[in-house]
């Protein structure tokens, strides 16, 4: 009598140990092993932050969360709702993603103004000699950076919408091409 021949696809799913991590976890190995890095780099700045001054260091950190979670959030909101009933009034209206093409510019320019904001609101006592640089450069730097990155977006949404532009019937999900039929006129 024959010996039955082992299922090698089963075997080898079975111990595929990286498919069981992913079930049980969620997510691959190396996720997890970027989030423990993180986290340990993390640990690591903040011992080396808190050697010295941790009263206003901590304060810093819970004031920052605060203006966060109190005052930019919803103003992020009120923002993104804006730009989403702006875009849904046309006729032809950008698809949802096409949001996305202002709040990456918007988000971008705004961190710039939060890193930069003494300079480019020109206030020049400490700063201006630790940058070497004129105090009145800086706004219309920003300016020129927040416009280019809103160039750069347009000019992207313009090259991902192109074909749907010029094309007759735009290519809707539920419209799937017709089958050669005798009754189809």
């Amino acid at each position: 009598m024959r010996k039955p021949r082992p299922n090698w696809w089963k075997l080898r799913r079975h111990l595929d140990v990286r498919r069981r991590f992913r079930r049980l976890y969620g997510e691959s190995p190396g996720q997890l092993l970027l989030l423990l890095a993180s986290f340990a780099l993390c640990g690591y700045a903040g011992i080396r932050l808190l050697g010295g001054d941790w009263p206003l260091i901590l304060l810093w950190f819970v004031g920052a969360a605060v203006l966060h979670d109190l005052v930019l959030v919803p103003l992020y909101t009120l923002g993104d709702r804006a730009v989403r009933a702006a875009v849904g009034r046309r006729r032809r209206p950008v698809p949802r993603v096409g949001v996305n093409y202002v709040r990456v510019p918007a988000f971008l320019s705004l961190l710039l103004l939060l890193v930069y904001w003494p300079l480019v609101l020109r206030t020049p006592e400490p700063y201006e000699p630790a940058t070497r640089l004129d105090i009145d450069v800086f706004l219309g730097r920003w300016l020129l950076i927040t416009a280019v990155l809103f160039a750069l977006s347009a000019g992207w949404l313009l090259v991902r919408t192109w074909p749907d532009l010029w094309s007759r019937r735009p290519n809707l999900p539920w419209r799937r091409p017709r089958t050669g039929r005798l009754s189809d006129p």
